[in-house]
């Protein structure tokens, strides 16, 4: 706009240029107003162009919802079931721990396992790997084992769920 009203006060060969009456009308506050109303038109365009562009998405949607709409309903039932499916899984797997939990010290004490050993439980009923409970602790895996064997021996048992069970039941472990 501004370009357009500079080459009309800018006289050119073949073109005679605005007289001084004509310039005086394009005073910066013409030029503001004009820019103004521009302005408003331009957005008045955009709003009713924005609105067809939304009319037309929505009569495609409501098109396309109409043509597939019972795969979009095996879509939506699907999703239905995932969301419940994960849902119902982690009320299941939840661990619930009691809020009063107290260590059992006498069981410690009589039973004989030392603090390593009790943390090795601990890591134990955490469902760790031999592995991942001596890189826990900073130890070697033949560390691990020896310190198992120990507490399979105090514990009577023979496997680690053993291990693990017992040890609930004399309140070790949480």
């Amino acid at each position: 706009m501004v370009l357009s009203l500079v080459a009309l006060v800018q006289p050119s060969p073949g073109r005679p240029g605005l007289t001084r009456g004509q310039t005086s009308a394009l005073a910066p506050g013409s030029i503001l107003r004009q820019t103004a109303g521009m302005t408003r038109t331009i957005l008045i365009y955009a709003v009713v162009m924005a609105g067809a562009a939304f009319l037309l998405e929505w009569l495609e949607f409501r098109h396309l919802t109409h043509a597939y709409s019972a795969e979009i309903y095996i879509v939506l039932i699907a999703v239905g079931f995932t969301v419940l499916g994960a849902w119902v899984g982690y009320q299941l797997t939840r661990r619930r721990v009691a809020a009063g939990f107290e260590l059992n010290t006498a069981a410690l004490k009589s039973l004989g396992v030392s603090a390593r050993e009790h943390e090795v439980l601990s890591l134990l009923a955490d469902g760790q790997s031999n592995k991942e409970i001596a890189r826990s602790l900073e130890i070697s895996p033949n560390t691990v084992k020896t310190h198992l064997a120990n507490l399979y021996e105090k514990l009577s048992v023979q496997r680690r769920t053993q291990a693990i069970q017992k040890a609930r039941e004399l309140a070790l472990i949480p």
